[in-house]
This record gives structure tokens, C-alpha cells and sequence, in this order.
């Protein structure tokens, strides 16, 4: 069967803007670049609003300010009275560092419509763990100035080997501080996770209870609180579609103006994505060979171009064709069907080693630091893009 040409691309209806990857936090899976701190440099207030109009012009109605920690910029205010002016849906992803309740009712003001919050674990000990920071008690009280303002309560988990065990107590913690939505995002494994994948990865018992558990909980609460639940593909056989389909819907612009089609996209070799700084949105969006490489399913290779689900996963994630198969144009290896399938397999089995093991990991967790993402990007040398080897 032949495979389709790219199809002219509709509006990116949902606009990423990291504003910054500057961040009090250290987390162990975040997915900035590994090597941020060799990029530091920032778009300033008059591109960022610039960025913004071209985007509403595009269509894009979804609007997420992220990082790093956006409350990190001054001008965040200002981004989102613009944001508010052009008539975005604004959502602030945020560990809550900086929010107080003066800058929250600056925000409100200015036309914020939501506020995603985001938590490491259910008790100080292992949120501050694994944040590496001192914020438990803080993210409490920014939960309250949240509600406070009448936003929407939603909040974030990311799940991985060190607290999926903990669900029950994580959901409970939601419910009692009034969230309407709590996102249990599984950790996908690239960038800090990536380095991190061998001491994240959980165990398929683990999973299975996390799940039991989830389920039990939506049965007590009867909808008083949505709890979605993003499983692991790793455990699935079964890719998931690349944001919704690459270069069809989502719009992210980095910190520094690079545009890309997915948050993670720059790590892949080869692969030019414009700078907004240079050139226009619409441009960017129609014409780039960067949005334009992994549009529809013309760019398949075997097994997916004669695949009958190539339609509803699209191949599955370019990023992770890379990192595990060393070909971004590959079938994602989480898919039983791909040659490749064995690297995860090889991975997962690892994790059921290491569960079954008694005793601490002997290789250490790497935290996100400016100091560790130097460190790593020296080790990667000049070809930093090429992923670190695991087996």
C-alpha cells in the first residue's frame, strides 16, 4: 500500500511556551534538555509577545506557559494579559515555587485561566526527595492560594519505581487539598529520565497495583475528582501517537526560540528546527523541514508502512526511536512489531531484577543541576546528540 504524502497541516491548536529553564527544582526525570545549562539563553518579553500573536493568527487556542519555572520571569504577568487580550485558554504548569498570594492575584488580574501544580510524592520526605529541594510544605499552601483564587484545582504526579507504590496515599493527598483533576503521568523516559531510566523503570507488579488502586479510588469518589491515569508504553507493546500526530496540533517554542513539533524534538540528529527569532510562525509551521519531516506516514519505514494501526499511533514517538534504536525514523521500540523491541524488553526485565533485589541501587540517582547538566554535556562531547549508550 502506498503511503500517504504529508497532508497540508491544520492550526497548532495547543502552543507550549517555555518561558525558561531556569528551575529551583531537581528532579530526577525532568524533560529539559540534559545540556540546558550550556543554553542560556533566553527570548526576551517583546518576542515572547510577538510569539503569542503569531500563534493566535495561526489558531492556537491552547496556551501553556512552562519551563524551567515560569514564575521565574517577571514578565510573566505580562504574557498572560496579552495571552488574555488575544483570547488563549492560559495554563500555568508550575511546582509552585514563587506563587504567593500576591503574585497569584497578579496573575488572576491579568486573565489566568488555570493552574497545573505539580507534587513529587504524598509526604515531605520523598516529595523533598525527589525534588531535591524543600517544597512539600509550600506546594500545600500554594494549593490553598489556588483555590483561593477560584482556578481550577488540578495537579500532577509523575510516577516512576520510587513512589508508584505510594498511589494511594498520592490520590488521597490530592483529595484532601480539593483537586478537581489529578494527572498520574507515568515517566516517559527521555532527557533526565532517560539518564535515570535504570533506577525509575517500574516493575509490571507495580504498575498492575498502582492501576487496581486508581481504580479504586475513582469507584469511592464517583466523580468527585478526575484522576487520569497515563500508563508507561514501555509495559504496553503498543506506541503511543506522538503529540497527537508530529507537527499536527501541538506548537512548542523553547526557551532560546527554537521551535520544535514535540518538547524533545532538538535531540535528534540532523534534523534543522528553526528559531522564531528568524523567521515567522507561519513559516515555521507550513514550511520547515523540521515540522515537515514526520508529517502523516509518507516518512515510514518497515514495520510500520504496511502496518494496519500506522493510522492511530503514527509510528509512535520519534524521540524514542532514536534514543533506543539510534534512528529517528524507525518503528518505536516499544512496539512488539519493531526489530528493536528487544532493547525494551531488555530494560524491563532489568526493573523486575531490581525490584526482586534486596538492598540500595549501586548507581547513584542523577539530579538536574546546572553543575550535572554541564558534567553530561562535556561527556557527550561535540556530538551531544547522540544518546548515552544503555544496553
Amino acid at each position: 500500500m502506498t503511503p500517504a504524502a504529508p497532508a497540508q497541516p491544520g492550526p497548532p491548536l495547543w502552543l507550549l511556551a517555555e518561558l525558561t529553564h531556569r528551575c529551583p527544582l531537581h528532579c530526577v526525570f525532568c524533560y529539559n534538555p540534559v545540556d540546558y545549562a550550556t543554553q542560556p539563553d533566553e527570548l526576551g518579553t517583546e518576542d515572547w509577545l510577538r510569539v503569542l500573536r503569531e500563534a493566535r493568527a495561526l489558531g492556537a487556542v491552547q496556551l501553556g506557559l512552562s519551563g524551567g519555572e515560569p514564575l521565574l520571569r517577571e514578565d510573566l504577568e505580562a504574557l498572560v494579559a496579552e495571552a488574555r487580550r488575544l483570547g488563549f485558554y492560559s495554563n500555568l504548569l508550575t511546582s509552585g515555587v514563587g506563587l504567593t498570594e500576591a503574585r497569584a492575584a497578579a496573575l488572576k488580574d491579568a486573565g489566568l485561566d488555570h493552574v497545573q501544580l505539580s507534587f513529587q510524592d504524598s509526604t515531605p520526605q520523598m516529595n523533598d526527595f525527589l525534588s531535591h529541594t524543600r517544597t512539600f510544605e509550600l506546594k500545600q499552601r500554594v494549593a490553598a492560594t489556588i483555590r483561593a483564587q477560584g482556578w481550577p484545582m488540578v495537579m500532577n504526579v509523575v510516577l516512576h519505581r520510587l513512589n508508584i507504590d505510594h498511589v494511594d496515599r498520592i490520590i488521597g493527598m490530592a483529595h484532601a487539598l480539593g483537586a478537581e483533576y489529578l494527572e498520574l503521568a507515568n515517566t516517559q523516559y527521555y532527557s533526565w529520565a532517560w539518564v535515570n531510566r535504570d533506577q525509575l523503570l517500574p516493575t509490571r507488579e507495580q504498575l498492575r497495583r498502582a492501576e487496581a488502586v486508581t481504580e479504586a479510588w475513582r469507584a469511592r469518589l464517583d466523580g468527585a475528582m478526575r484522576i487520569f491515569f497515563v500508563a508507561p508504553d514501555y509495559h504496553e507493546g503498543r506506541p503511543k501517537k506522538c503529540v497527537n500526530g508530529w507537527g499536527s496540533m501541538f506548537l512548542t517554542v523553547a526557551p532560546d526560540g527554537t521551535a520544535l513539533p514535540c518538547h524533545t524534538a532538538r535531540m535528534l540528529p540532523g534534523l534543522p528546527f528553526p528559531n522564531v527569532r528568524a523567521h515567522g510562525l507561519a513559516a515555521i509551521w507550513r514550511d520547515s523541514e523540521g515540522f515537515q519531516r514526520f508529517r502523516g506516514t509518507g516518512w515510514m519505514k518497515e514495520p510500520c508502512r504496511s502496518c494496519a494501526q500506522r493510522e492511530e499511533d503514527l509510528g509512535g514517538c520519534r524521540c524514542q526511536a532514536w534514543l533506543l534504536a539510534q534512528d529517528a525514523s524507525a518503528a518505536d521500540p516499544v512496539c512488539v512489531k519493531s526489530p528493536h523491541h528487544g532493547r525494551v524488553q531488555a530494560a524491563l526485565q532489568r526493573a523486575e531484577a531490581a525490584g526482586a533485589a534486596a538492598g540500595p541501587r549501586e548507581q547513584p540517582l542523577v539530579f538536574r543541576s546546572p553543575a550535572e547538566s554541564r558534567r553530561l554535556a562535556a561527556a557527550a562531547g561535540p556530538d551531544r546528540a547522540r544518546p548515552r549508550d544503555l544496553p
